[in-house]
């Protein structure tokens, strides 16, 4: 039965942060491997690194392909680039070197995927401003799965267990976050979003969909985006036989999901979305200077592959001092073996 279990492709993120950390600490988790088969994709230099500084009895297993992993409790099995030597790692540190290692793991697994060698991809945290030093012009992971993927029409969802949101924008300027607030584009989310819920289990999703402006708008006062765009955009999916409801304010919507009246919220802006996901999820505790809680999950919906990932950045910081905690990461493991399960014959 262990070979029924989905592969996951895991990437390390930028080596110069928390990524490889909280990787080999979730490996640590024995659930991981109840319910996949995780390969960690990155530089095992790095790997067996982080596994010192952190304490933890495990063994390093390189690999050159999926198939040559063994995929058990004290073993992490790495597929080695061999992109990013230890003697260059700089921790707390941007650099180009390490963007570039960074974005070669994400190219990697999308190769694997789309091959159909590896069942669903997890990400690590990367520095944007890092593989842009390297060359790589891309706002992010949700823009790099899109562009190689070849994908036009996907989104991003922020998922702590019944708590998701969906962004109609992410990485622009507020401005033009603005400007993308049209009819096509929220239609083609809120469709997204009714898939995404329903292979999470929720056979008939409930959807809100938040407006842009303070009280949507107050009927045009504060502006009437919610009239010409968003609304349109709601009754058309009403028509078409889904629950969504909408405009709602932005200031009220996301409480009425937490209290269970709605499966999904659809966000105009990313902060829009990220502020309440990451006030549910995360808890910083000043006393100790960490992290109590880091729960959360980052999807990527539409692609033709599976893409999750931790909700979390680089931690440029944190990174080397054993503080990181990986509860994001194995969240994300989890979510991945879930989704990916349903294809696993």
């Amino acid at each position: 039965m262990t070979d029924k279990k989905p592969l996951l492709g895991i990437t390390i993120g930028d080596p110069g942060g928390i990524g490889p950390e909280v990787s080999v600490k979730a490996l640590g988790d024995e659930q991981i491997f109840q319910v996949c088969r995780p390969l960690l994709i990155g530089d095992s230099e790095i790997i067996a690194d982080a596994l010192g500084f952190c304490r933890l009895d495990a063994t390093v297993h390189s690999c050159s392909v999926p198939e040559q992993g063994v995929y058990r409790l004290g073993t992490i099995d790495v597929l080695d680039l061999g992109n990013m030597p230890l003697k260059q790692r700089r921790h707390k540190m941007i650099t180009a070197d390490q963007g570039r290692a960074s974005f070669e793991y994400v190219a990697k697994a999308i190769e694997l995927a789309m091959a159909g060698q590896i069942d669903g991809t997890v990400t690590g945290p990367i520095s944007k401003e890092a593989i842009n030093g390297a060359g790589y012009h891309y706002a992010g992971h949700t823009e790099i799965y899109g562009s190689l993927t070849d994908t036009v029409d996907y989104a991003m969802m922020l998922v702590d267990n019944g708590f998701r949101v969906v962004h109609v924008s992410t990485h622009v300027s507020l401005r033009e976050a603005c400007d993308r607030v049209k009819k096509d584009r929220i239609t083609t989310v809120i469709n997204l979003t009714h898939s995404a819920v329903r292979q999470m289990g929720v056979s008939s999703p409930s959807i809100a969909v938040a407006g842009l402006n303070p009280h949507c708008g107050e009927g045009g006062m504060f502006g009437d985006e919610e009239m010409r765009e968003i609304l349109p955009a709601v009754r058309e999916a009403n028509a078409r036989g889904l629950t969504v409801e909408g405009p709602i304010p932005a200031d009220t919507v996301f409480v009425k999901m937490r209290g269970g009246m709605f499966d999904a919220v659809v966000v105009m802006y990313h902060d829009q979305g990220h502020i309440p996901a990451k006030l549910v999820g995360f808890q910083y505790n000043d006393r100790t200077k960490s992290w109590d809680s880091m729960s959360g999950v980052n999807v990527t919906l539409g692609l033709p592959i599976i893409r999750t990932s931790v909700d979390h950045g680089t931690a440029f910081d944190k990174a080397g001092d054993n503080c990181a905690n990986p509860q994001s990461m194995v969240e994300a493991i989890k979510l991945a073996a879930v989704l990916a399960a349903a294809g696993v014959s």
